[in-house]
């Protein structure tokens, strides 16, 4: 028997930054998905090791299980059906198993990723051999939620073969998880996030889990559901950035300059709520649907110009601006700025001819173009063998 599981990433449709600063945010999920394989051996194959295979990155990570047993000697009692945080004893034991695997130096930002995957999984099934295999369409490090995604399909994943969910082996093609399911999967894969990041917001792994889009604000997620089709260009500019440095700029301009910057965040505030009412009031017919991608591409030109006031654009992210611009193309930058990725709205009338030329002009500048669409599905699963 082997399950698949599969995770959306995610975009910042609105509000990043100033939802810091108490303002609302969107998020949506998009049909570019992490996936995770998960297999256990055979009595045959008598295999006493649990592998950690990164396909896209060629790394394969393998830790014999008595010596994961020896170095996390609790992790075989605890239930599935009850997440938990690692505690600092177990991330300085996590610790040492992976940093036997010599991981190489330019690939060191993986190390937290091995370790949420060794958390995740020795948490929810003990010490059972078995092997994970990772593949994914999103970019790392990006701001598309990556490591988000992972989380959740691992923990999907891991969750598919053990007590703690009934699921229909038999079933064909994809399936979804029912709502109690996909809370747990949620709380778990928030773990996974913690591991990596430290104090993550929960957006992530939240629109990862369920799909569609998020609303959030002073720490309150809510579900919220598109009712139009959203189609976007993503460019990654491969340009890496500190969030944590982008994130303490913006505070520390907001000090500078208290009046204007909570103009600034109110401002953000409104244009997130609008968003979120366009996106989910109801579509009649395609003179409709025109009226509403003109909007939101209005309000994504005011948001970016908002992010500019905050500090956080980039010399890569006013390239792709310029480029998108000559063909009358709303653009603005997704996450953290600074470099990363930037969303540009590809509206229902624009011809794919268009389509090609923008891209052609983007990947001449070096950057990687990535088409998704927008508030699709969350974390799904399918089996293969027999049970």
């Amino acid at each position: 028997m082997e399950v698949r599981a599969r995770a959306p990433g995610k975009i910042i449709l609105a509000g990043e930054h100033a939802v810091v600063h108490g303002s609302t945010a969107v998020a949506a999920a998009i049909d570019l998905y992490t996936y995770v394989s998960l297999r256990f051996p055979t009595p045959e194959e008598n295999d006493d090791a649990l592998i950690f295979h990164l396909k896209d990155l060629d790394l394969e990570f393998t830790w014999p299980v008595g010596k994961i047993k020896e170095v996390l000697p609790d992790q075989g009692s605890h239930a599935a059906s009850s997440p938990l945080s690692c505690s600092f004893e177990a991330t300085k034991a996590i610790a040492s198993l992976v940093e036997e695997q010599n991981i190489p130096e330019d690939k060191i930002g993986l190390v937290a990723g091995v370790s949420a995957f060794l958390w995740l999984y020795t948490s929810i099934h003990g010490y059972k051999p078995a092997k994970a295999v990772v593949t994914s369409e999103l970019p790392l490090g990006s701001g598309l939620g990556s490591s988000a995604a992972l989380c959740v399909a691992l923990s999907a994943a891991l969750l598919a073969l053990s007590d703690s969910v009934k699921l229909d082996f038999s079933h064909q093609g994809w399936q979804v998880f029912g709502d109690s399911e996909l809370e747990l999967v949620n709380k778990w894969a928030f773990e996974g996030e913690k591991m990596i990041h430290g104090k993550p917001s929960g957006i992530d792994n939240t629109v990862s889990t369920y799909g569609n889009m998020i609303k959030f604000r002073s720490g309150e997620l809510t579900r919220i559901r598109t009712n139009m089709p959203l189609k976007m260009l993503i460019t990654n500019t491969k340009v890496g950035r500190n969030t944590k440095a982008l994130v303490a700029g913006v505070s520390e301009r907001a000090v500078r300059h208290p009046s204007a910057m909570t103009s600034v965040f109110n401002a953000v505030d409104s244009i997130s709520k609008e968003v979120a009412d366009i996106i989910q009031s109801p579509v009649s017919d395609d003179l409709a649907i025109t009226e509403k991608e003109e909007k939101l591409e209005e309000l994504m030109e005011m948001s970016q110009g908002l992010l500019q006031c905050m500090g956080v654009s980039h010399a890569s992210i006013e390239n792709v601006i310029r480029t998108t611009l000559k063909y009358k193309l709303s653009t603005k930058l997704t996450g953290a700025g600074g470099g990363g990725c930037v969303l540009t709205l590809l509206p229902t009338l624009l011809s794919g001819t268009v389509v090609d030329k923008v891209i052609a002009d983007l990947e001449a500048c070096g950057f990687q173009c990535l088409i998704a669409g927008i508030g699709g599905r969350g974390m799904e699963i399918s089996f293969s063998g027999s049970s």
